[in-house]
C-alpha cells in the first residue's frame, strides 16, 4: 500500500484546552475546548453507566480473520468463546480489547448508530491508543447506504499503526482518490504520547470541505471541489466506527508481535455536534442541481418534498439545513 504522508508536531491536549485534565489517563465530561461555533450537541456517549455499550446505539461486527485488508484478527460480539471481555464499559471508558486465546486472536470493531449516522457535524472522540507492533486502531466512518468500495466513500478520522507509534493519520477515500492506486487525501502527524494518555481526533465535515484535527490542530483539509460523486461522495449520512483490527496490510506490514498482547484501546467519549437550529449549513449553488431553482423543496437526489424532515434540501438553487417546526 503507497500513502504519501507529510508529518508536523501535534501539541498536546493540556496545551491546546484548559477544560482538558493534567493526567492524561483521567476521564472528563468537559468540553474539549475544540468545537466550532455555532454547534449543538446532537448525540454523545460517555461511557459512564452500566459495563456493556448501549445495544440501541451500538453494534458489534463479526467477521472472522482474512474478512477485510489481510487482517488477522476475529472481530466477535462482546466476548471471546472462553467469555473473556472484548468490549467493556469500565471507569468511565469504552475499552476494546486485542488478545490471544487457543491460538486465534480476537478483538472489537463496534459501530454507532449503523442504521441512522449523521450528515455533516463537527465530531470528536478522547481516546488512547495501544501499544505493539501489529495494532491498528481506528475511528472512522462509513455511509449508511453502502453499496460499493469506494464509490460511496470512507472517512478516516484517526488511525495509527503500532510499528510506527504516535503517528496519527486521517484520509479520505473516493473514487477519484483512494489509496489502491496511490491517490488517496491522506494526511499524518506525529501526536506525542498518542499510546501514553488521551488525546482528541474530531472532524469537522460541511458541504464545503472536510477537516479533520488532533488536539484542536488541524490534520487534513479536503474541500468540495464540485466535481461530483467520485471526487466528493460526502454528502450522504455515515456512521462511527471504532475499532483495534491486528496485523493487515498495514498493520502488520512489519510483521506482527504477539507478545504485546493483550492490548487496549480506550475511548473516554464520542461526541457528536451539529449546527445550531436555524443555522445553514451551506449556503451555496449546487452545480448538480443548477436546475432546481424554483421555490420548490428538493433532496440532495433531485427528488420533490412536501413536508421535508429535518435534514438537507435544496431550494432556489442552494443547498439548506432544516429543522422542522
Amino acid at each position: 500500500m503507497v500513502r504519501l504522508f507529510i508529518a508536523s508536531l501535534c501539541l498536546s491536549a493540556s496545551l491546546q484546552a484548559a477544560a482538558q485534565t493534567d493526567n492524561p489517563l483521567s476521564t472528563t465530561h468537559e468540553p474539549s475546548g475544540y468545537v466550532p461555533d455555532g454547534y449543538e450537541l446532537e448525540w454523545s456517549d460517555e461511557f459512564d453507566s452500566g459495563t456493556t455499550l448501549n445495544s440501541n446505539d451500538w453494534t458489534h461486527e463479526m467477521k472472522s480473520k482474512g474478512w477485510v485488508n489481510n487482517e488477522l484478527q476475529y472481530y466477535v460480539n462482546h466476548k471471546t468463546p472462553e467469555g473473556a471481555l472484548i468490549t467493556e464499559v469500565k471507569d468511565d471508558a469504552l475499552i476494546i480489547r486485542c488478545l490471544k486465546e487457543n491460538g486465534r486472536v480476537f478483538s472489537g470493531r463496534v459501530y454507532a448508530k449503523a442504521r441512522q449516522g449523521w450528515t455533516y457535524g463537527y465530531i470528536e472522540g478522547r481516546i488512547k491508543l495501544p501499544k505493539g507492533k501489529g495494532t491498528w486502531p481506528a475511528f472512522w466512518m462509513m455511509p449508511v447506504n453502502f453499496r460499493s468500495w469506494p464509490a460511496d466513500g470512507e472517512i478516516d478520522i484517526m488511525e495509527e499503526v503500532g510499528y510506527h507509534p504516535n503517528y496519527v493519520s486521517s484520509s479520505l477515500h473516493a473514487n477519484a482518490h483512494v489509496h489502491s492506486n496511490g491517490t488517496q487525501v491522506t494526511h499524518e502527524m506525529l501526536c506525542e504520547g498518542a499510546e501514553d494518555g488521551y488525546h482528541v481526533y474530531g472532524i469537522e465535515w460541511t458541504a464545503e470541505k472536510i477537516t479533520t484535527y488532533v488536539d484542536g490542530r488541524k490534520q487534513l483539509e479536503y474541500a468540495n471541489r464540485g466535481l461530483g460523486r467520485d471526487d466528493w461522495p460526502y454528502d450522504a449520512p455515515f456512521y462511527i466506527i471504532l475499532n483495534l483490527a491486528w496485523g493487515g496490510d498495514w498493520g502488520g506490514a512489519q510483521g506482527v508481535d504477539e507478545s504485546a498482547l493483550p492490548v487496549e484501546m480506550l475511548i473516554d467519549y464520542v461526541r457528536v455536534y451539529q449546527k445550531a437550529e436555524g443555522s445553514p449549513t451551506a449556503i451555496r449553488p449546487v452545480a448538480a442541481l443548477a436546475g432546481r431553482t424554483d421555490a420548490a423543496i428538493y433532496d440532495l437526489q433531485g427528488r420533490r418534498l412536501v413536508r421535508p424532515g429535518k435534514g438537507l434540501y435544496i431550494q432556489n438553487g442552494h443547498k439548506y439545513y432544516a429543522i422542522p417546526k
